[in-house]
């Protein structure tokens, strides 16, 4: 892969943003160019995906990551969270840099992760590091798995499964799961609750794309009867909670990585 062009370069640190699942928070994005992921979800709110790749590689030095954390020492915020413009743990400093926004923002540290690359042991030492993993699983088999995900070559869903059970083993902090519900894959709900329901998660995130995006979200009524499937989980909804008002620090930067 070429270097990225000056032009292509993003600030590491966006928002805070007004989360539904997360409150006010402030974005970190290890890999500040254009879409980098090992997925090209149907669903992506960022578009189809630019770079796709499995090798993981220091996309932003950390030092750049500490100069612009150092800046914002002060903020006020509810998680300081590593997302952006594709799949975080597809940078090799991930475990580097949770370390370092932990030492100087007063908020706990979450990372939003496709589950992709899990199976890697380094990759769940990395993650191990966050107070907070949400983690993507939107389908119960490999070929509505490839049909919703499209994943780069390799990636399969029996891996991702059991490298989320070895991390729910090792990790002490909270775990969420997060499906992503649509026409594709709603009439599949019970069978991704029962998946999900095995790997113990504390939450469950049921969502729906409400950003724009090529496919449609479901209303809320239906999200509200796929939750159903859930009983007995920790679940909640996109449609469920309020979103706190917030002040982005670069209001351009934010929009790059979530438009309205």
């Amino acid at each position: 892969m070429g270097a990225t062009h000056p032009s292509e370069l993003k600030k590491v640190i966006y928002g805070p943003v007004p989360s539904w699942r997360l409150r006010r928070s402030l974005g970190v994005d290890l890999l500040s160019r254009p879409k980098t992921c090992s997925f090209d979800c149907t669903y992506c709110q960022l578009g189809p995906t630019r770079h796709k790749l499995t090798r993981r590689q220091e996309f932003v030095p950390t030092s750049r990551v500490i100069a612009e954390l150092e800046a914002l020492r002060e903020v006020a915020v509810d998680f300081v969270t590593f997302s952006g413009m594709g799949e975080p743990t597809l940078a090799s400093n991930l475990g580097e840099a949770i370390v370092e926004a932990s030492a100087r923002i007063r908020a706990p540290v979450a990372v939003l992760t496709n589950s992709s690359l899990i199976a890697d042991p380094a990759v769940r030492a990395e993650l191990a590091l966050a107070d907070f993993v949400v983690a993507k699983l939107d389908a119960p088999d490999e070929d509505l798995f490839r049909r919703v995900n499209r994943p780069a070559q390799g990636i399969t869903l029996q891996a991702v499964v059991e490298g989320l059970r070895q991390f729910r083993r090792q990790h002490q902090g909270r775990l969420a799961a997060q499906v992503m519900f649509y026409q594709d894959n709603q009439d599949r709900a019970s069978e991704i609750a029962a998946l999900v329901s095995s790997l113990h998660p504390d939450e469950v995130q049921v969502n729906t794309p409400l950003r724009p995006c090529p496919v449609k979200p479901l209303p809320a009524p239906e999200l509200a009867e796929i939750a159903r499937a859930f009983e007995g989980l920790n679940v909640m909804t996109a449609y469920d909670p309020s979103r706190p008002a917030v002040q982005a620090l670069d209001t351009a930067e934010t929009a790059s990585r979530r438009p309205r």
